[in-house]
């Protein structure tokens, strides 16, 4: 869904203002797709406010849009669902979800409610992508999935049906999407309570906290018993409106961006005990030198010298790619440990950051599961390849605040999650000049 762009206005900072600049960051990418799948179970009319519209979240709409007896529209401030009583039809054509793995692994659930058989799939990408988890969850508890092409991988033919038992049983240990496309499954049986258990190690844990807070907050019983043990007593979703939380992973660039510019920078909306697990780069780049106040609905962070830091970044993701980019910057080193399912995000992240860094002239070492960032002197000029990889693009696009010579191979695929990112990192810094 990405066009060309281009990223020429977006030049090294000259000055810096001392007033700090609020950043029009859109709603949460993991909040809008879990309350498109709420408002796809809930009869009658939802409104989803506050939400993002962006690469994934619209393949997701346009995927539930497509079920018999659902329609699901844009709006300008989210999305409104329609939903007839009983269960849905079958997708009218294939569920193509690009490269978003969050929506791919959310319809393999949604679509065993629906009667009859719907096939998921996307790009390249993301049908090498692992879907086994899932798959053969469902199949255990009931479900009929076929892999169409590749063992464990999309496109997935699903078949429509009720699940065997209310006790199911999910791997963790490579995505928490799959512990979490469970649960709002669970949310939609007639019968229960259902159990949904995640043996072993589960990563990502906060986004799962989330998915289980979003069905507590529209009246859907939902807790863990026992660690890694989830109940979901089944039911309607209560509310006709359904909130999205500004984005804590898309703030994550204007906060890195204020902490290597030494500048300030507001966001409105977010709360320190926010549900989104990336709300912790804040209090990482607080360690790291930075000073941090959350106050008046959101929080406030000024830049100053920064220093390298340890940090087991499991619970947030997403913001890896940001916290490398205030290393490369930093006074020493830093360990960034416990990532190892970056490697099976859109790309290869451990990878990308540690390719390009090195690229950029900062030594960068690579393992399974970890990062270290050597910084060594100012970051050189080269183009930075974003292996169509929308956090990649973000991320070390900021470097261009503080230099002339860094490219982005592909800046339009931050489409996929932040469409106006560029405009808004160029608000940035027409802020800081005009003082």
């Amino acid at each position: 869904m990405a066009g060309n762009v281009s990223i020429d206005h977006i030049t090294k900072l000259t000055s810096r203002s001392n007033a700090p600049f609020e950043a029009r960051v859109p709603g949460s990418k993991s909040y809008t797709n879990r309350a498109l799948l709420l408002a796809a179970q809930r009869p009658g009319q939802t409104r989803v406010t506050g939400a993002l519209h962006c690469d994934d979240t619209l393949y997701l709409a346009d995927c539930l849009d497509s079920f018999d007896g659902l329609e699901v529209k844009r709006t300008d401030e989210g999305f409104t669902a329609r939903r007839r009583d009983g269960a849905l039809g079958a997708a009218s054509a294939d569920l193509f979800v690009g490269a978003a793995g969050t929506p791919a692994r959310f319809l393999l659930s949604f679509a065993s409610s629906a009667e009859g058989t719907s096939i998921v799939t996307g790009n390249e990408r993301l049908c090498e992508r692992p879907m086994s988890h899932i798959t053969e969850a469902l199949t255990a508890a009931g479900i009929r999935c076929e892999h169409i092409d590749k063992p464990g991988c999309l496109p997935v033919r699903v078949h429509g049906g009720q699940p065997n038992s209310t006790t199911w049983t999910i791997d963790g240990s490579v995505s928490s999407q799959f512990v979490s496309s469970l649960l709002l499954l669970a949310a939609q049986q007639n019968g229960g309570p259902v159990e949904v258990r995640v043996p072993g190690h589960l990563v990502s844990r906060p986004y799962v906290e989330m998915t289980l807070r979003m069905l507590n907050d529209h009246g859907i019983t939902a807790t863990e018993k026992d660690t890694n043990v989830f109940e979901v007593q089944p039911g309607i979703p209560a509310n006709d409106t359904i909130p999205v939380e500004v984005d804590a992973s898309g703030m994550s660039y204007f906060l890195v961006a204020a902490a290597i510019t030494g500048t300030r920078v507001r966001i409105p909306g977010i709360a320190a005990n926010s549900a989104q697990g990336d709300v912790g780069l804040a209090f990482a780049l607080e360690r790291m030198g930075c000073e941090l106040e959350f106050a008046n609905g959101g929080l406030e962070l000024k830049g100053g010298p920064l220093r390298g830091i340890d940090i087991d970044m499991e619970s947030m993701p997403d913001t890896v790619l940001s916290l490398a980019i205030a290393a490369a910057v930093a006074s020493g080193e830093t360990r960034i440990t416990n990532i190892a399912n970056l490697r099976v995000k859109e790309c290869d992240r451990i990878h990308a950051a540690a390719a390009e860094l090195n690229r950029l002239g900062v030594p960068t070492e690579e393992g399974d599961d970890f990062l270290v960032i050597r910084p060594n002197g100012p970051i050189g000029q080269a183009t930075v390849s974003t292996y169509d990889d929308h956090r990649v693009a973000m991320s070390f696009g900021l470097f261009r605040l503080l230099g002339d010579g860094v490219e982005i191979e592909d800046p339009a695929c931050v489409a996929k999650s932040f469409p106006a990112f560029w405009d808004e990192l160029a608000r940035f810094k027409e802020h800081h000049e005009r003082g």
